[in-house]
């Protein structure tokens, strides 16, 4: 093995370098990167090899070669510094590298890294290096993680770590007792409690054997609380008195008053609910290129929800990236395989202390201090977020709710509570066939089968690490093994797999399926054998370290990795398929049929042969899964001491506004939603932002089951901690009331077919705790009994609490409800954006808690640094049932068009964010009934408020009043735009008027800092300003969507179109939908089948090259992707070839508009040699998730005929748009031949560089390239994720009708009928 090594002059400018730079001024930063290339099989490469590498690294439109020999070196006075990636495993980076060198033909490339150089040095001389030495420390300390990179002390010549793999031993119990497996527990970090210590003693005493080391560890995953819930099914004595529930069997109970629509429930990795036959679009033959076609099915809707809170406290970013790859393996691995769709998100975090921005109860100071093995909670918001969105950004699955909360206090009896370990929720929703909805049993001869990616030293110990009772008690290099690195590459490779097993035209080869998670292989492979039992061989499993020890092969959870049992009949068609994904997978054993698990070490050296007749694993089954005796809890209930909220004298509203309208749980979730996907899929019929403004509001979010019909599903969240830190069980009732207010603005089946995911994240086995976990849970068990609603599964995590100091920190015990649902009609949705109907919106507010204005654990009382006596509650749950179905049938009424639930920040911020959301001003007038205007307007009882037009007031109030509900007019609609005014009255008294613009800028100006600390500050400037000013974005219409392009020749049957996907490429589906749509007969193909030679584009009239994250766009955007069809020598044959026919069409979207200007197809230059335009990052420096408005102008394109002078509504999801030209005068010819068709608008129609209306600011609103001849196109913007009126997240009122179908239809259509008419 040797190292080679390339260096770029390319500036490294991430936020860690500008961030370092701002904090020490008077140090200067010069940097390069380092290409460390790993060969194996030879010590150098050849010329021709070099030129592909140096191709594949230097940037597009860079002039400098990269060089053998750095740029950068260290003279007298100065600090060079080299940082890279930990070397004891590759990097999800270094993985999608080498995949790349590995599809052009670079097979001795076996491991890539990137490292950053960084030489320091004092600026103008001011001071020596010496005198600067402490400063020179905190500035390398801010440029890395030091969770997942190191200094390298010299250039690396070795990725080889001197790590001796620790041999597997006995642990003494027969001859030591319990003192031997004592000792293993702290060797180990095991994490047994006493009653495990006893119990695990006793039984090898009894079965008259020592554990190994391994087998040790293995029950240490497989029972921790992580892994057993042992709290949940637990005997409880509170207060001296035994329970006769478990909490596991009270919340089973809610099942019995609920409709019995549960397909799953309780027993798999997601629950499910009954759904609908659907018709749906398959590849005939999934193991290689084939066409689509539609089936019909009975697909059900399945949803799992888990949290990843440890390793997210430790390491935000790369711990929300396996929190959120974990549950899209939970909806994988329902039955025997599901679909994913879509996910959900939500972090709860300590107070946040943004640098420069002053909230006024965020204490600092003695007592305020934060522990430094935990990330604080800044870092939380921030990176967790950014992990969480990255990871579905580039698997492809869209997040369309969440939430965020902040909290940190000192409560009335003087106790710190304050999520300093954080919470980071992740759910999701999928679908299931019907007839894949059970798991088979293992029989004996199935073999099992790991599937996704390679064994890493990674999240070893985790379950137990997670299950710790404090965090901070455990050893930190500890911490550090159970983290993990989140590679969504290889889980959507995964994906893709598993995908084509379940839609094998001749069934599912898929008998059972399991994702790994706590507890590794071990935890894995006994569930998916159990009760059958297996044999499992070391060897057959691929390794991605070499020097891997026994105990971490069998315990480690890394990532991107599922487990599944498979007849041996077909194990042919999984390798076929894994083969055509660049999937890998292993045999690793077969069932058995004796109940026992062993694992072989068949890969031990021959001077272990005395010990050879040892396995390191063979229990039986029984012994870990079987039933085990209860632990008890024994608990106390502990009396709170509370305080009545004391605002201050004469507080006005608009001052209690400054503060509400800008705390976290209340404020804007902008810096949330623009950074992650919102349209990927196609099947979003609703996600977070609303209105003109794009606003993130909605309630609740929607998905279509399939594309061709209107049947789908909705989720919606609910949690209210603070409260429940005045009344554990009103926190719990009002969280069930929360999920079902923000429910109900969707249509769905009924009230009790509402099933929920239930997660507890709570430090119950700390005093008075675990007391108040259970008199939430029978509150809530008792609540939904009376609904009729019901859990079907959920999570726990137990440990939330955080050593700071002496001081144990708790947070607040949480609890979240994910309520999800079937919806016949997916377009029946109602958004809290305020239309102002015919000119005539009336607004009706609906108290579900008449007459009663709580203030505790309000939003107010928080901002005001109190919590309060008294919360709100949910006590009247059969009004609040009349009140649900009361308003469902309005929406399918369509009488109300905008609704919102009262919730954090109470009435009134309610009205003010339904305002926001329509960019309209409001006029109030309320009756206070003797209640202070404070309790009136900011207390949080659960109730609605809706917008209705002034004809249709009369029914709806009568259809209230009618089911026993109070419903009161409460003002009207009135202005629009910056303009517009807020003016509410309380009894004839004005208490607030003020200009829309005003209020709206207080709550979006929390997330405005933090977007300034992961985003340009240029770019975050100029949203903000612009949204004072702004008010609707601007649509036209120049032809009739409904008249399509005529088909003049009569050709034998449908246009071929091939839809081209590489290995991270995610819009695929969505795209052949469309061309679906549009009458081309559609084909799956990848770039393996063209490299392989098994297809050919011959017949094909159309190739269209999808979105999404090709190689994980590693080394810049569409590189790999473009380095496949220039070097793969059959590859760059069949493009030339389709190319210079003149019978063709092609079409970019996104990646594949990357991907054409790379290769030159479109933006080429005069000799139509090579490419005048690179796409590289967004000028705001991330991923943008907008829906913008882009003009078509005059142009060759064929795919845009008949559309030029239209302003069209279309989304954007990308990471590099910013289209860079080589020169000005090759951008100038470029637009002035009419060759960029697309361009992005402002409010006024006019092309634009203003951010957002322009996401990437590419100049002069460039969003798309057409070739000279027409037949090529190429865009950033999804037309593929607007085909269906309902994909649209807004238009104007009198637009609306325009879009069935939707315009972007005709784009399809006119390639469709092109090429029937082209012979």
């Amino acid at each position: 093995m040797a190292v080679v090594r390339f260096y770029s002059s390319e500036v490294v400018n991430g936020r860690a370098v500008q961030r370092a730079a701002a904090l020490h001024p008077h140090l200067s930063i010069s940097s390069e990167l380092c290409y460390n290339v790993e060969l194996t099989g030879c010590e150098s490469l050849s010329g021709e090899q070099k030129e592909v590498l140096l191709w594949l690294f230097r940037p597009p439109l860079q002039a400098e070669p990269l060089t053998e020999n750095p740029n950068l070196t260290e003279g007298s006075g100065e600090k060079l510094v080299e940082i890279g990636p930990r070397l004891n495993f590759s990097t999800a980076w270094s993985t999608n590298t080498v995949s790349i060198c590995q599809s052009v033909g670079l097979t001795d490339v076996t491991r890539v890294e990137l490292s950053r150089r960084f030489l320091i040095k004092p600026k103008n001389g001011e001071k020596s290096l010496n005198e600067l030495n402490g400063d020179m420390k905190k500035l390398i300390e801010c440029l890395y993680d030091s969770m997942t990179e190191c200094i390298y002390q010299h250039p690396i010549t070795s990725f080889s770590v001197e790590t001796k793999p620790q041999p597997v031993f006995e642990v003494d119990i027969l001859g030591k007792g319990r003192a031997a497996l004592e000792t293993a527990n702290d060797d180990l970090g095991l994490s047994f409690d006493s009653w495990d210590l006893d119990y695990y003693t006793a039984m090898f005493q009894r079965v008259k054997r020592n554990p190994t080391s391994v087998e040790c560890f293995d029950l240490a995953q497989s029972n921790s609380e992580h892994s057993r819930h042992w709290f949940f099914r637990g005997r409880m004595e509170i207060d001296g008195q035994e329970q006769k529930e478990t909490l596991f069997s009270l919340i089973m109970d809610t099942q019995r008053h609920s409709n019995p629509n549960n397909v799953i429930k309780f027993c798999d990795n997601s629950s499910g609910i009954k759904g609908m036959e659907l018709e749906c679009i398959y590849p005939k033959d999934p193991s290689q290129a084939s066409q689509y076609e539609t089936r019909h099915s009975v697909r059900h809707v399945i949803f799992t929800a888990e949290t990843h809170n440890f390793p997210t406290g430790v390491a935000p970013f790369s711990g929300a990236t396996t929190g959120t790859g974990g549950r899209i393996r939970d909806v994988q691995s329902a039955g025997q395989g599901g679909h994913v769709i879509a996910g959900t998100a939500g972090y709860c975090f300590g107070n946040l202390h943004i640098p420069g921005y002053v909230l006024p109860w965020e204490s600092e100071g003695e007592g305020w201090e934060y522990p430094s093995s935990f990330a604080p909670p800044l870092q939380v918001a921030i990176e967790a977020s950014n992990g969480a969105s990255d990871y579905g950004n580039k698997f492809g699955e869209p997040v369309l709710s969440g939430f965020a909360r902040s909290f940190g206090m000192r409560l009335a009896d003087g106790e710190r509570r304050e999520w300093i370990k954080p919470i980071m929720f992740s759910g999701g929703l999928g679908s299931i066939e019907d007839t894949h909805v059970k798991k088979d049993e293992a029989e004996a001869g199935m073999e099992v089968v790991k599937i996704g990616g390679p064994v890493y030293r990674i999240g070893v110990g985790g379950g137990a690490a997670s299950s710790v009772e404090v965090q901070g008690d455990n050893s930190s290099e500890r911490d550090l093994g159970a983290v993990q690195r989140g590679d969504a590459e290889m889980e959507q490779k995964m994906n893709r797999a598993l995908r084509a097993c379940l839609e094998r035209s001749g069934g599912n080869p898929i008998c059972s399926i399991h994702d790994q998670g706590a507890g590794g292989n071990g935890n894995v492979l006994k569930e998916l054998s159990e009760p059958a039992g297996a044999v499992i061989y070391c060897s057959k499993f691929k390794k991605g370290d070499p020097t891997l020890s026994v105990l971490e092969l069998w315990g480690a959870e890394y990532q991107e990795s599922n487990a599944l049992l498979l007849r041996p009949s077909d194990r042919d068609f999984l390798e076929r398929v894994c083969r055509r994904e660049k999937c890998p997978v292993d045999f690793v054993g077969n069932i058995t049929g004796d109940g026992k698990i062993v694992l072989v070490d068949d890969e031990a050296g021959s001077g272990d042969q005395a010990d050879r007749g040892r396995c390191p694993v063979d229990l039986q089954l029984e012994w870990v899964l079987g039933k085990m005796p209860q632990k008890e809890f024994k608990m106390e209930r502990r009396a709170l001491t509370l305080q009545p909220l004391a605002l201050p004298a004469g507080l006005k509203v608009k001052e209690a506004l400054d503060r509400v309208l800008r705390l976290p749980a209340v404020a804007s979730k902008r810096y949330l939603t623009n950074k992650v996907d919102r349209s990927v899929t196609g099947l979003v019929a609703q996600q977070q932002c609303v209105g003109p403004l794009h606003t993130p509001l909605a309630d609740v979010a929607v998905v279509a089951l399939s594309p061709f019909g209107l049947e789908g599903a909705a989720t919606a969240i609910g949690e209210q901690p603070v409260k429940g830190l005045l009344c554990p069980s009103a926190g719990a009732r009002m969280a069930v009331g929360e999920a079902l207010t923000n429910l109900v603005f969707a249509r769905v089946t009924a009230l009790k077919d509402v099933k929920c995911s239930g997660n507890w994240m709570w430090a119950a086995k700390l005093p008075g705790e675990g007391a108040s976990l259970w008199e939430a849970c029978q509150a809530m068990c008792e609540v939904m009994g009376q609904l009729g609603v019901a859990i079907d599964g959920g999570k726990d995590s137990l440990s939330m609490a955080a050593r700071v100091g002496k001081e144990t920190v708790k947070a607040p015990g949480a609890l979240v409800i994910s309520a999800y649902a079937v919806c016949p009609d997916i377009t029946a949705t109602v958004t809290p954006d305020l239309e102002d109907p015919d000119g005539k919106g009336v607004l009706l507010w609906v108290p579900l808690s008449p007459g009663c204005h709580r203030l505790g654990g309000s939003a107010l009382a928080q901002c005001f640094s109190q919590l309060g006596d008294c919360s709100p509650d949910l006590e009247k749950p059969e009004l609040f049932a009349a009140c649900f179905n009361t308003t469902q049938a309005l929406i399918q009424d369509r009488l109300l068009s905008a609704g919102h639930d009262i919730s954090d920040g109470g009435l009134i911020s309610c009205l003010l964010e339904m305002a926001f959301a329509g960019n309209r001003g409001i006029d109030v007038e309320l009756s206070s009934q003797g209640t202070g205007v404070m309790e009136l307007l900011f207390s949080e009882e659960l109730g609605l408020v809706l917008e209705v037009s002034q004809l249709n007031v009369e029914t709806v109030c009568q259809r209230y009043s009618d089911s026993g509900v109070q419903c009161h007019r409460v003002g009207r609609t009135c202005g629009f735009g910056p303009e517009a005014m807020v003016s509410v009255h309380v009894d004839g008294q004005e208490v607030l008027r003020e200009p829309l613009p005003h209020l709206r800028a207080l709550w979006e100006d929390t997330s405005f800092q933090l977007e300034r600390l992961q985003a340009n500050e240029i770019c975050v400037k100029q949203e903000e300003a612009g949204l004072a000013k702004r008010t609707q974005p601007y649509f036209k219409l120049t032809f009739d969507p409904s008249v399509m392009p005529s088909v003049s020749k009569l050709t034998g049957g449908q246009p071929r179109v091939a839809v081209i996907r590489e290995e991270g490429s995610n819009g695929d589906r969505e795209m052949s939908a469309s061309l679906y749509m549009a009458g081309f007969e559609v084909w799956d193909v990848n770039m393996q089948d063209l490299c392989s030679g098994s297809i050919t584009l011959e017949s094909f009239k159309a190739v269209v090259f999808v979105g999404g994250f090709s190689y994980a766009d590693v080394l810049g955007s569409a590189k790999g992707w473009a380095a496949t069809v220039a070097y793969n020598p059959k590859a760059k044959a069949e493009f030339d070839r389709f190319r210079r026919r003149d019978d063709t069409l092609s079409l970019g979207v996104c990646n594949g508009c990357q991907l054409l200007a790379l290769l030159g197809w479109v933006g080429e230059d005069q000799g139509g040699a090579g490419s005048e335009v690179a796409l590289t990052h967004n000028k705001s420096g991330r991923f943008e998730s907008r829906f913008v408005s882009v003009g078509i102008q005059e142009s060759p394109s064929i795919w845009l005929r008949g559309m030029e002078g239209s302003a069209l509504g279309v989304w954007v999801a990308h990471g590099e748009g910013l289209m860079q030209f080589r020169s000005s005068l090759a951008e100038e010819q470029i637009i002035s031949s009419g060759l960029a068709p697309v361009r992005y608008l402002d409010d006024l129609g006019q092309p634009t560089e203003e951010y957002p209306l322009n996401p990437n600011g590419s100049p002069r609103g460039v969003a798309g390239l057409c070739s000279r001849d027409g037949r090529h196109l190429a865009m950033m913007p999804h037309p593929e994720r607007c085909t269906l009126g309902w994909q649209w997240p807004w238009a104007p009122r009198d637009f609306r009708p325009s879009l069935t179908p939707s315009p972007w239809l005709r784009m399809f259509k006119n390639a469709a009928a092109w090429c029937s008419n082209t012979a």
